[in-house]
């Protein structure tokens, strides 16, 4: 007797727990498939990022020439309405030399957007990265004249734009010319650019190009850590000196780079406030969060890990750090809708957690900061999509389509 009623109640206990994880496996299966989800009532797994904003926003990705074949390219005709060539487009990549320009992958592009029906961002017309190093040498590889160059870009920008002209509605003009430190005073990048200008010329002359070559496309100007308050005033510095000079400038594009903890809901208000206050336009460019955050640099004198260490043990990608993702992303896009009369476009940079170009850089933190102060640099997945690496909906994407 004693032992058939352990067995009930040990019966009893196996049933609760069975029924436990049977709910739990639901409720899981729920927040998937948010069809049979009160948290998610309302929303059509069959529609597409592209669908729930149609009243407030296009919703774009950054591609390339690979991405328009296979798995990629069925999830960027349901999910978005809105393509940026990630790297295709940039000046050294398009125009490696003075006379040669490599259309075929940026061609590619715009002609599989035009074909779908989504829109063209252009990125980008000037940029101190992946430049084209024949722009700052002379006929003789002495240093260029400020007068050459600029004609130089002059020539680059009518010939881009030029063939893109009334397919591409949007161009980054000029490409993260602030300056990143927390000098107050140093208000531009000391570029290539800046310093063969003797200054800031070159981004004035930039929109100036661009609207003469396509005066129907809207002109951006494009920065990372534009919530950052040091940055955002220097950001907010150059603007105010576009406008008062009246250069053809339409909106500033944050590029949106992210990490779980940054930025705040308040500075994300107080850096579209101050640029909303000037009367244009701001576009989300380049949005990724990152599961990883900055690590300490090594302190003076640190004995470096010995080659062939064992990195520090990577726990990837754990609920909690997705609670985390989950919450920044809702913030994110709660902000955004209140924004709406101002936003024009929020693309992603990249299409799924499957490549992300933060992949190579330990998180997305410069150096491969993601390894330890004693450990080596590793190549860490920052996770920072809406999408899996099987391309599959994460749960964050139904924080940002549920409202």
């Amino acid at each position: 007797m004693e032992f058939s009623t352990t067995v009930k109640k040990a019966s009893r206990g196996m049933l609760a727990l069975a029924i436990s994880l049977m709910v739990l496996s639901f409720v899981r299966c729920a927040f998937k498939h948010p069809v049979t989800s009160s948290a998610t009532a309302g929303i059509n797994p069959d529609k597409g990022l592209k669908n729930y904003y149609k009243n407030y926003f296009p919703i774009g990705v950054a591609v390339s020439s690979a991405s328009l074949h296979g798995p990629d390219s069925a999830l960027i005709v349901k999910e978005f309405n809105s393509v940026t060539p990630e790297n295709d487009m940039k000046m050294g990549p398009i125009h490696p030399s003075e006379n040669v320009y490599n259309w075929k992958n940026a061609d590619a592009i715009v002609d599989f957007a035009v074909s779908h029906h989504i829109r063209i961002r252009g990125h980008n017309l000037c940029w101190h990265n992946q430049e084209a190093a024949w722009m700052f040498k002379g006929p003789n590889g002495e240093p260029v004249t400020k007068e050459l160059l600029l004609q130089r870009l002059k020539d680059h920008i009518f010939a881009v734009a030029g063939r893109y002209k009334d397919k591409i509605y949007a161009w980054d003009v000029v490409n993260e010319a602030v300056d990143d430190s927390d000098d107050t005073t140093q208000v531009y990048r000391k570029s290539n650019w800046y310093k063969i200008c003797n200054g800031p010329d070159f981004i004035e002359a930039a929109f100036k190009f661009a609207h003469e070559a396509d005066p129907n496309a809207k002109l951006y100007y494009n920065d990372y850590n534009s919530e950052h308050p040091v940055k955002r005033e220097k950001i907010y510095k150059l603007l105010k000196k576009l406008i008062a000079d009246h250069i053809p400038i339409d909106g500033v594009g944050m590029q949106a780079h992210w990490k779980l903890n940054d930025p705040s809901p308040d500075e994300l208000r107080k850096a579209l406030d101050e640029v909303t206050s000037l009367g244009l336009k701001v576009q989300f460019t380049e949005l990724d969060i990152t599961i990883r955050l900055p690590q300490p640099r090594p302190a003076p004198g640190t004995t470096p890990a010995p080659a062939g260490a064992t990195p520090t043990p990577d726990p990837g990608y754990t609920p909690e750090v997705e609670a985390k993702q989950i919450a920044q992303y809702k913030m994110a896009f709660d902000i955004f809708r209140e924004y709406k009369q101002f936003i024009t476009n929020v693309t992603f940079w990249n299409v799924s957690d499957r490549s992300s170009w933060l992949d190579g850089r330990g998180g997305g933190l410069m150096g491969g900061a993601a390894a330890g102060a004693n450990t080596p640099r590793v190549v860490r997945k920052a996770y920072p999509l809406l999408f899996d690496e099987n391309r599959q909906r994460k749960n964050a994407y139904w924080s940002v389509v549920n409202f």
